[in-house]
């Protein structure tokens, strides 16, 4: 924590920021990992769960036990121990907690508009939503035939709806569209909530910089990799690119302009911080690229929680 906010951060942050490392203390150990490594049946997984805090969610599951009811439980302790920490929270930490969800709330929107195009069942699907992202009205996605659509029936009245200014037009809902949606709402909610820590300053902002540029950076290359081959532009892909980040703008001109996964190498091995993760990658190959910036991803969240931020 930087400068004179320390001096009042526990008034406000205190008790949350006690929380929050508390929560740090029942996460599963190595050793814990090890354990689970062993285990040959869903009920030994279950066994080992209930010496963890994961226990009292599980221990009332009947055998036999499937994977989804493991992930289900599992991530329901995180999101009862988000939502307590969200109706305790007071301003600005309220609004930056609020901020986190909006990308689960992109994603289900995503999710149920795409599965209604191939004529998936709506509850099935509501049941695939990540419940920090639920709404009130996203079971009502499924009537909507365009953008248009989407934002005058269903998301006026949600968080997402400043997002949605580029994505209004008229054009029906296919696959591209839906993916080209996707980009442009995530870019659009990272930038703002970009703008939002900076307006923090402090720890916050520094923190929370790096950590939203890398964010913006990975997703701009995956729609660079991901539109290789199609029929988006290089204008398309530059028009999805977030204002922000270490690749902004002159990396961005670069991969703009690359037509295979050698190319985009090329331009991210030009910055140091990303050398390291592409390194570890064969010439030609995408499919670990996602795991490499996952793992980038989460060794800079453990750095973060090292600190303190000041909302």
């Amino acid at each position: 924590m930087y400068g004179f906010e320390a001096m009042t951060f526990n008034i406000h942050g205190g008790y949350l920021e006690a929380i929050v490392r508390g929560h740090r203390a029942g996460l599963l150990t190595a050793a814990d990992y090890n354990n689970l490594c062993q285990c040959e049946t869903l009920d030994d997984i279950k066994m080992h769960l209930s010496a963890t805090e994961y226990g009292p969610y599980l221990q009332n599951e009947p055998s036999p036990l499937h994977t989804t009811t493991i992930v289900e439980k599992c991530t329901l302790k995180l999101v009862d121990e988000y939502k307590h920490m969200l109706c305790q929270a007071t301003e600005p930490l309220s609004t930056f907690l609020e901020y986190i969800t909006y990308g689960h709330m992109i994603d289900n929107v995503v999710l149920i508009v795409t599965g209604t195009l191939h004529e998936r069942d709506v509850q099935e699907l509501l049941e695939k939503c990540h419940p920090l992202g639920m709404f009130d009205s996203i079971a009502t996605l499924a009537v909507a035939q365009n953008m248009r659509e989407l934002y005058r029936l269903v998301l006026v009245d949600t968080p997402l709806a400043p997002y949605f200014s580029e994505c209004i037009t008229s054009e029906d809902l296919d696959d591209m569209n839906i993916e080209i949606m996707r980009n442009t709402l995530y870019k659009a909610y990272l930038e703002d909530f970009y703008k939002f820590c900076q307006k923090l300053g402090g720890a916050t902002a520094e923190i929370m910089s790096d950590l939203l540029a890398f964010e913006a950076d990975r997703r701009a290359v995956n729609i660079t990799i991901n539109s290789i081959g199609t029929e988006l532009t290089r204008d398309d892909r530059r028009k999805l690119y977030s204002n922000f980040g270490l690749l902004y703008p002159y990396g961005h001109e670069e991969l703009a302009v690359c037509e295979d996964i050698d190319q985009v190498r090329g331009a991210m091995e030009k910055y140091p911080p990303y050398q390291s993760i592409f390194s570890k990658l064969s010439y030609g190959e995408s499919q670990m690229i996602d795991k490499a910036f996952y793992e980038e991803e989460v060794k800079r969240l453990c750095l973060a929680f090292e600190q303190q931020v000041n909302t």
